[in-house]
């Protein structure tokens, strides 16, 4: 059974400060290819929280410019079928739609996101905060909304062309799925779309 990166990540509005990593117990659970990924029980939830770390070849504006390009995101997003720019109110903030691909006999999930991408004036580090926003445009039939999501990106360069990566997800995927099966292949999407995600940034 697989999941999306997008099934478990759809980005908070909260600003990543080192001190919302100490909300989590951390325990490692993949560490392969230079990924690394951790899992956390959250407080009054089922679902846990995930996070990436990792450092890649590329820079802030490569890793932008891909994050930004919401019609390819198939191209390194783990089981992404479609993603499209709903409104755009400025380059560092937008809102788009996502579609993931569930198996079969599940439905396939989908969320309108809203993002904001933060850069440091001495560029020292930049954020990217995305939030789920359900209700922004009507649900579709055969498929089910994504109710609540967060992830959070802080990203610096400890060289010219290289980028250190922190990612933090928390997400509650909607309709009957039990939280023991996202749980199990919560680290499969993540892992799997950074490692694309590495591929595409040396290029």
């Amino acid at each position: 059974m697989k999941f999306s990166i997008h099934f478990f990540c759809l980005i908070s509005c909260l600003f990543i400060t080192p001190c919302i990593f100490g909300q989590y117990n951390w325990k490692l659970c993949k560490n392969k290819d230079g990924i690394k990924v951790y899992q956390s029980v959250v407080t009054n939830s089922n679902f846990k929280a995930i996070k990436v770390e990792c450092t890649l070849q590329g820079n802030y504006d490569k890793l932008l410019n891909i994050l930004s390009d919401v019609a390819h995101h198939k191209d390194w997003v783990y089981n992404n079928k479609t993603s499209y720019v709903i409104k755009t109110l400025n380059p560092d903030e937008f809102y788009y739609y996502t579609e993931t691909s569930i198996p079969w006999p599940m439905s396939n999930r989908d969320a309108v996101v809203h993002v904001k991408i933060g850069k440091d004036s001495l560029n020292r580090f930049i954020t990217v905060n995305e939030a789920s926003e359900p209700n922004y445009i009507s649900e579709k039939s055969g498929i089910v909304r994504i109710p609540i999501s967060t992830v959070s990106w802080y990203v610096t360069m400890p060289s010219a062309n290289t980028v250190s990566i922190i990612f933090i997800v928390y997400m509650e995927p909607g309709g009957s799925i039990p939280a023991w099966v996202v749980n199990m292949f919560m680290d499969k999407g993540p892992y799997e779309s950074f490692k694309k995600l590495a591929g595409i940034l040396k290029q």
